[in-house]
């Protein structure tokens, strides 16, 4: 049911948020942010924004829109005899409101805003003072005015910034043994992953947990198609664990697929270039993969894991990294990454390197989020999602990076 309300809201409203001839837009309150803590208030596609109690947390709205004049109204809900003032702002205009409640959905107007250029921008609600234990709940955001010309919101309870990736295109006859990648994260968001060494069976990278947590993480999927719970998964489809690394966990996981997981709780820096290594042994019908991360502070390689895959025999291919959200209650938050340098060696020990590198997002990209970026810094390929910030790329885009030295000429490889 609740996928069949999600249609129907995005085939109502994606035409108003994507359309050039739109004047009149509703912004679902499901698709606001909370700042700075991003789950001291309730959001949810079924009841909107609720339990707003306090007035340092702020309800924030992102799209982008025309120059013009914007008359925005909200949809609200207070209940009888209570009182709240809330205080609207776009830019540096600010608009504030005293609602009586009625126990009803009323719609609350909060007058005209004049935005002076096109682009992305930031609308805040805030909360000035209540009567009761809570501030008004939230159902909608609506926009009207020469402003909402060609406007773009987000209107889906996906909050997430789309995912975006890189490809490394590799010879066609290249039969490639090892695979070697750097990251250098900019930013570091709560639930982002960036991901260096993936390929066609897993994928290899870094992540923040927590405020608290950052991990490394290997992972290799089963064979077959179960998509979501390894027990119905048969043996002679499952990964197996053969090593892992000092400190390193490792079990299964579903959900997106089946597979091996591993990870080694460590505490990566923002700013420091880290080094990742993918091999790969095909032996008859199986492969085995093995991750290798480079730990700065020994000047070494160490195992995260190694797994053996069925149904494979084959060498590395389908190379790329990407950048992901996977928690939207923050998926405001600009996260940037620069990839590189990308080796690879084959079979026969002959170093290649990878300068190509093809631009894609996932379906979250196509028409919700469009803020994203690609490009090269210092030398690296980099990528941004999030931040309602983008430089123009688009799905299938190519970006080429400067050649480079091979660091691996001077770092032994794992025994």
């Amino acid at each position: 049911m609740i996928q069949g309300v999600k249609l129907i809201w995005t085939l109502l409203f994606a035409g108003a948020a994507l359309t050039a001839k739109a004047q009149e837009l509703r912004v679902p309150a499901f698709t606001a942010y909370v700042e700075p803590d991003a789950e001291a208030v309730n959001v949810s596609e079924q009841s909107g924004v609720t339990e707003w109690k306090d007035a340092h947390q702020k309800i924030v709205w992102y799209g982008k829109l025309s120059a013009g004049e914007l008359h925005l109204s909200l949809v609200t809900t207070l209940p009888k005899a209570e009182r709240a003032t809330l205080r609207l702002t776009v830019g540096k205009q600010k608009q504030e409101r005293t609602i009586e409640g009625g126990g009803e959905e009323q719609s609350v107007d909060f007058g005209a805003f004049a935005l002076s250029k096109k682009g992305y921008q930031r609308i805040e609600l805030q909360g000035i003072k209540k009567s009761g234990s809570a501030f008004p709940n939230l159902k909608a955001l609506h926009m009207n005015g020469t402003a909402t010309q060609n406007a773009h919101f987000s209107l889906v309870e996906r909050r997430n910034a789309a995912s975006v990736h890189l490809s490394y295109p590799i010879p066609k006859e290249a039969q490639v043994e090892w695979f070697y990648n750097e990251v250098t994260v900019r930013t570091t968001p709560l639930w982002s992953y960036y991901m260096a060494c993936g390929f066609q069976r897993g994928y290899f990278g870094i992540q923040v947990n927590s405020p608290t947590e950052r991990r490394v993480i290997f992972s290799i999927w089963d064979s077959g198609k179960e998509p979501d719970k390894r027990d119905l998964v048969p043996d002679e489809n499952r990964v197996k664990l053969l090593a892992k690394g000092d400190s390193v966990v490792a079990d299964s996981f579903g959900g997106e697929g089946t597979g091996g997981h591993s990870h080694l709780v460590y505490s990566w820096k923002q700013g420091e270039t880290y080094r990742f290594l993918v091999h790969s042994q095909p032996e008859g019908s199986f492969t085995t993969y093995s991750g290798y991360f480079y730990f700065p502070e020994t000047q070494k390689w160490g195992l995260i894991a190694r797994f053996r895959a069925p149904k494979d025999g084959n060498y590395l291919k389908g190379l790329y990294s990407f950048n992901e959200n996977f928690g939207g209650a923050n998926g405001q938050l600009l996260r940037v990454a620069e990839f590189g340098r990308q080796w690879v060696r084959t079979k026969e020990g002959t170093w290649v390197e990878l300068t190509q590198a093809k631009f894609s997002h996932d379906s979250h990209g196509k028409t919700e989020r469009k803020d994203y970026a690609t490009g090269t810094k210092q030398g690296r390929f980099y990528l941004s999602n999030g931040g309602f910030v983008e430089n123009g790329v688009r799905y299938g885009d190519s970006v080429t990076r400067p050649h480079s030295t091979n660091p691996l000429e001077s770092t032994p490889l794992p025994e």
